[in-house]
C-alpha cells in the first residue's frame, strides 16, 4: 500500500470516531428523548458502520506502520498515557458489548437489549471521543516520532 495512503489514515480513522460519536449521542437522543425507533436504529447502525471502518483501517495502519512514541513531556506524557490506557481497555471491553447490544436488537429482544444498551453507549462513547483526544495529541499537539 502507498505511504502517501497510509499516512492519511489517522486522519480517515479521526473523522470515522468522529462520526461515530455524533451518531451514537443522536441515537440516544431519538431514542431516549423522542421515542422514535426507526431514527434510532439508523443513526445506531450508522455508528456501528463507522467504528466497523475505523477498526478496519486502525488494524491495517498498524500493521504496515507500526506506531508512533508520544511527543509530549512532562505532566501530559501521564495524562496522554491514563487516556491512552482507559481507551485501550474500554475498546477491547466495547467490542463485545457492541455485538451483545446489537444481536439483542437484531433479534428483537428488546427487553434484554435495554439493559445493556445504556452501558454499551457509555463505554462505546468514551471510546470514540478519547479516539479523537489520543488522535489529536499524537498528531498535532505532541507530535510522536517512529
Amino acid at each position: 500500500m502507498d505511504n502517501g495512503i497510509i499516512n492519511l489514515l489517522p486522519h480517515f480513522q479521526a473523522f470515522c470516531n468522529s462520526a461515530s460519536t455524533a451518531l451514537l449521542l443522536c441515537g440516544g437522543y431519538f431514542i431516549a428523548k423522542k421515542k422514535d425507533k426507526e431514527t434510532h436504529k439508523k443513526c445506531m447502525a450508522g455508528a456501528f458502520i463507522a467504528s466497523t471502518f475505523f477498526l478496519i483501517s486502525y488494524l491495517t495502519y498498524h500493521s504496515v506502520a507500526g506506531g508512533l512514541k508520544f511527543g509530549g513531556q512532562g505532566a501530559v506524557r501521564g495524562i496522554y498515557f491514563f487516556i491512552l490506557g482507559t481507551h485501550t481497555i474500554l475498546a477491547a471491553v466495547a467490542l463485545p458489548m457492541i455485538l451483545v447490544t446489537f444481536y439483542r436488537a437484531l433479534k428483537e429482544n428488546f427487553e434484554k437489549h435495554k439493559k445493556i444498551a445504556p452501558y454499551t453507549l457509555g463505554v462505546w462513547l468514551y471510546v470514540s471521543v478519547t479516539g479523537v483526544v489520543i488522535y489529536a495529541m499524537l498528531y498535532h499537539l505532541y507530535p510522536g516520532t517512529r
